[in-house]
């Protein structure tokens, strides 16, 4: 049943986002859009509600109790994000919105991204971590919740393994390959020199010498 409902809540979940957007954008009726994209939480309610009373019930903890619980905490982490991106994208092709900016590739702006990101993953692995830890309270039975314990380091090691790669990029900026072709060159970045690559900067200060 818990593996039934998380199938059905991942399901749910981008059937109401995408109904949700169709509705504000296509049918231009925003708060009938917005009502039925804040009926995602109650999906992880129902599933949370269903792993707790299977516990009560008497069942022995298995790897989809965990997953159930990972699944709620990295929606609630990851949700609005991932309707914010889905929202972008969906008024860009459907409503005349502004194109979507993609997410920073060099420097700094590239770091703080993936710090932004580990905060989220930060988020969503105590979340998880912290529903097994209950529901090992609640059932109170060392016997029946060793697949919960099991399942909170994995939440410790995908969160360190993010702080590394947000680390790395603070550490080591990944540098934008057209401007340090242009610096090579001697050629000083100026106004929409973000949409010329290091080579064409470098003919452009010869043209203009030879004039």
């Amino acid at each position: 049943m818990i593996v039934t409902m998380i199938v059905v809540a991942e399901v749910g979940f981008w059937v109401l986002l995408i109904g949700g957007l169709s509705v504000r954008y296509l049918l231009r009726r925003p708060r009938a859009g917005a009502a039925l994209l804040m009926c995602e939480p109650v999906l992880e309610l129902a599933l949370l509600v269903a792993a707790v009373l299977d516990l009560r019930d008497g069942a022995t903890a298995s790897t989809r109790h965990g997953l159930a619980a990972m699944y709620i905490g990295f929606s609630v982490a990851y949700g609005h994000y991932t309707m914010t991106w889905a929202d972008r994208h969906f008024a860009y092709r459907f409503a005349g919105g502004p194109k979507p900016a993609k997410p920073p590739r060099y420097g700094m702006a590239r770091a703080a991204h993936e710090w932004k990101m580990w905060l989220r993953t930060a988020l969503g692995a105590g979340i998880a971590a912290g529903l097994l830890q209950l529901a090992v309270w609640c059932v109170d039975d060392p016997d029946r919740t060793g697949a919960l314990r099991d399942m909170q380091t994995p939440m410790g090691m995908v969160t360190g393994i993010w702080l590394v790669v947000a680390l790395s990029y603070t550490l080591w900026p990944k540098k934008d390959p057209a401007a340090s072709a242009g610096s090579a060159y001697g050629v000083e970045p100026g106004p929409g020199a973000e949409r010329r690559t290091g080579w064409q900067q470098a003919v452009e200060r010869v043209t203009h010498r030879d004039r």
